[in-house]
């Protein structure tokens, strides 16, 4: 199955959700980052949050960017999407492992420990929009369900999941947003929460072969999918991005680095990749350099 987002409305336009199948997004960032389970996990469910979120943008040239830091062993995690659900990310440790939590599941939330979550919009304002909280449970969903109670006044609903083979490999991965809108009645609201509570797992359904459009269908009655677009990992550095990154340090540093009279390597935190430069290369960078 392709992974792919579906927005809309339900309850009479008295709720709007977004929901997501993601699976192929968080196997391609594992094997990129070469992730232990609980780290897959981690980083998957924050870009899970992040392809929908950015899905919320309205501008082309929106971005947002996740972030999570924690005093745990996993450290941190950093996720960017644009509005095209374009996601990229990465986890500041990545070969972490832990015993299973309490009810056996991947201790994602003891992974990053007591710690705060950061939401940071650039939405073409001449500042961007910081949101921050401190972590409920470090388990993603509802440290997000929190964000957005919290920071934007919203009542909000928050499933994420990813499910991993005995292999490491990603067997499903996906979730889904549901928000109220500020007219909802109460009756909307408690025929909500008794789906809710009824609800087994984001996982669990996706494994089953269920599909984002009857996840939804098993939440409401009545509802219209306004727009469905396709999420992917995708990270936009290239070896012309960097050189522009390494003039902007300045001459005095790549004179030193010329004087050094070793090729450079950088490394892109978000998608691994590894970029080489000669001195040939650096003496150019130099002469383009202010």
């Amino acid at each position: 199955m392709e992974d792919y987002i579906i927005t809309g409305m339900a309850a009479e336009n008295q709720v709007r959700f977004f929901a997501a199948t993601t699976k192929n997004m968080v196997e391609t960032a594992r094997e990129k980052h070469n992730l232990s389970p609980i780290a897959s996990a981690a980083l998957g469910r924050l870009m899970t949050a992040g392809a929908m979120m950015g899905a919320m943008c309205k501008n082309d040239d929106d971005v947002i960017t996740l972030q999570m830091q924690g005093a745990g062993p996993m450290k941190g995690i950093t996720v960017t999407a644009n509005a095209k659900a374009d996601v990229k990310g990465y986890v500041e440790v990545p070969d972490v492992l832990l015993p299973p939590n309490a009810v056996g599941k991947l201790d994602v939330g003891g992974a990053i420990g007591e710690g705060f979550l950061r939401v940071i919009k650039d939405i073409g304002l001449k500042e961007p929009y910081v949101g921050q909280i401190e972590l409920v449970t470090g388990e993603v969903a509802e440290d997000l369900t929190y964000y957005f109670a919290t920071s934007e006044q919203i009542p909000t609903s928050v499933a994420l999941g990813v499910l991993m083979n005995k292999e490491n490999t990603v067997r499903q991965a996906g979730g889904f947003i549901v928000q109220l809108m500020p007219f909802a009645e109460e009756k909307t609201i408690a025929s909500l929460e008794e789906k809710l509570a009824q609800f087994s797992s984001i996982t669990s359904c996706l494994d089953e072969g269920k599909a984002p459009e009857d996840i939804i269908a098993m939440l409401f009655d009545d509802y219209e999918i306004t727009a469905k677009l396709e999420t992917r990992f995708h990270c936009n550095c290239s070896k012309e991005y960097v050189a522009k990154a390494l003039i902007s340090v300045g001459k005095k540093e790549l004179k030193q680095m010329i004087a050094d009279g070793e090729d450079i390597e950088v490394n892109c935190h978000f998608c691994n990749s590894h970029y080489k430069y000669n001195i040939d290369d650096l003496n150019k960078l130099l002469a383009a350099a202010i």
